[in-house]
């Protein structure tokens, strides 16, 4: 092989392998979660054994295989509420023992801090990267939370329990939203009203406000204090809406 063959194939290889870097790492998302089907058939076993036997018995590789086709080898942009508190919600319901947040549930528990997408090669999962929210707003995650959370809101029933974060600047809506009654917390009550729920609305909820607080032997942290709480001791500004919610399924 002469001299120039060589370089020119030296010079191939390298423009390919870029190209195909390229290709890999065009999302900011991050890829895949390694092992995604021995994590989700894991996790779906766990649940109903251990977790929450009393849902019954589930065909976990029929439920692994019916979330697998919905993406995989699809683009990842045309794939088919869940609020900034996952972790305070969470904590929340572990601590009452009376609520069951859309992560507790069986397709919640599931796809909990996972991250999926598919490719148009290989085996069909996109390993290195996937879209995020901003890049593709119907990236499959996304897509996979907004039908979760309309059947988990299909079949609730009885009294709701919304917790908002009054502290993120960019709310549900355009506006800021920082307390009850104010900017797109009104909005909200307003659609509420509008719909005819009947609900009640709470700043600084109690139960919710001792859980978040960090230094919990400080005055506004203790059971009988009545002083308003400073902003540095809170995570953030629990907003908690209480709903009367009733569903009936025909």
């Amino acid at each position: 092989m002469s001299a120039s063959l060589s370089c020119h194939l030296f010079m191939l290889g390298a423009v390919s392998q870029t190209i195909v870097l390229q290709v890999d790492t065009r999302w900011l998302g991050e890829g895949t979660t390694a092992d995604l089907q021995e994590v989700v058939m894991g996790r779906c076993y766990n649940y109903i054994r251990v977790v929450n036997p009393s849902v019954g018995e589930k065909n976990c590789s029929a439920i692994w295989s019916a979330f697998r086709e919905a993406f995989i080898y699809r683009d990842p942009c045309t794939a088919l509420f869940w609020e900034k508190n996952k972790r305070l919600v969470h904590r929340y319901s572990d601590v009452t023992r009376r609520m069951m947040p859309l992560g507790e549930t069986l397709i919640g528990w599931l796809g909990d801090d996972l991250t999926w997408c598919g490719s148009a090669t290989g085996d069909g999962l996109d390993h290195v990267s996937c879209p995020t929210t901003t890049e593709c707003e119907s990236n499959p995650v996304e897509s996979f939370w907004r039908v979760a959370s309309t059947a988990y809101a299909n079949l609730s029933s009885g009294v709701i329990q919304v917790m908002l974060n009054g502290s993120v600047t960019d709310g549900t809506f355009p506006e800021n939203s920082e307390s009850c009654g104010t900017n797109s917390v009104r909005v909200l009550q307003q659609i509420l009203t509008e719909e005819g729920f009947t609900h009640t609305c709470t700043d600084n909820y109690r139960a919710v406000r001792m859980l978040q607080c960090g230094s919990p032997s400080h005055p506004v942290c203790l059971c009988r204090s009545a002083v308003p709480p400073p902003q540095s001791l809170l995570f953030l500004h629990p907003l908690h809406i209480l709903l009367t919610f009733l569903y009936s399924i025909l």
